[in-house]
């Protein structure tokens, strides 16, 4: 049960980290190729990207902890997981259009997962 309570927290760490990112992106702006150091320049001193990738910093920690305990071929599908939250969040927060083969995908994803942790 620890093991899997590890695995979530890192997907979810992870997810935050994504959505944290995405907040500070479009505080930002897009790329302008013409300028990228501009914008790596805004982007490495704004908050919320750097809160994202302080989450996946500390996501890639407990990573690696899970990874000394279990095997990867159990734990590795459990991060399609974080898919999934991406997916209902962004929508959520950002208010991005989810398409009806969007949900479908996630009942698959959610169904593999749960065939996965069951054989344990």
């Amino acid at each position: 049960m620890l093991n899997l309570g590890l695995i979530l927290i890192s997907v979810c760490l992870g997810v935050f980290g994504q959505l944290s990112m995405k907040y500070g992106t479009n505080q930002i702006g897009a790329i302008d190729f013409a300028q990228p150091l501009q914008f790596l320049a805004q982007a490495f001193t704004n908050l919320y990207v750097l809160a994202g990738l302080a989450l996946y910093a500390i996501s890639s920690v407990l990573w690696i902890i899970t990874l000394s305990r279990v095997d990867l071929s159990f734990a590795y599908p459990l991060v399609s997981l974080g898919y999934v939250l991406v997916l209902v969040l962004s929508a959520s927060l950002f208010k991005e259009k989810i398409l009806p083969v969007h949900y479908f995908g996630v009942l698959l994803i959610i169904a593999g997962v749960i065939f996965i942790t069951r054989g344990r």
